[in-house]
């Protein structure tokens, strides 16, 4: 089944971990996906390790019920990302609303700022691990986990583990809706 019909958000900022913003935005975009990526501003940001993107939409411009689906790559860009409070409105809004959010190693930052991690299963970066502990989630070790609608994963090297599964939730997300 394509993703066609879908709309994807992916969060991008200053210093993103590049395979996580890339990998997911070519993946979804082949399995038919309208992909935009959502910055603080519409203009061109640069990865820790020298690829880049453009912004499709400025942070003011996205409207969580205008996508299905919302991805949080990693890197140092979430800890830039969390202090902008347009970026939370928009995450905890999005999150809020039940529909699929994805977020790889310290993408989890700014879900923790967006205050809704409490009671949910989640993995990411080892380096926040003590910090969704605290914020009240129950961090397992392990390439990826799904918890309702929270879709998580540790490292560059569970990206495999992380799209399958996102794969998984956007087709079972499309399904639902051709029901209706």
């Amino acid at each position: 089944m394509s993703l066609e019909g879908l709309k994807v958000a992916i969060l991008a900022g200053p210093d993103y971990e590049d395979l996580e913003l890339h990998y997911p935005l070519i993946r979804l975009q082949e399995e038919g996906a309208e992909v935009r990526v959502v910055g603080p501003a519409r203009q061109e940001y640069r990865g820790k390790h020298g690829l880049s993107v453009m912004a499709d939409l400025a942070i003011e411009q996205a409207k969580p019920e205008e996508f299905d689906i919302l991805v949080i790559p990693g890197g140092w860009a979430p800890d830039r990302l969390r202090r902008i409070p347009e970026v939370v409105n928009f995450v905890r809004e999005f999150f809020l609303s039940g529909k699929p959010v994805a977020a790889i190693c310290h993408g989890a930052q700014i879900l923790i700022s967006a205050k809704v991690l409490r009671g949910f299963k989640l993995t990411c970066v080892s380096a926040i691990k003590d910090d969704v502990e605290n914020a009240g989630a129950i961090y397992i070790d392990t390439p990826v986990v799904r918890d309702r609608n929270l879709i998580t994963s540790r490292i560059p090297a569970d990206l495999p583990f992380f799209l399958k599964t996102l794969i998984e939730a956007a087709k079972e997300l499309k399904k639902a809706e051709t029901k209706l």
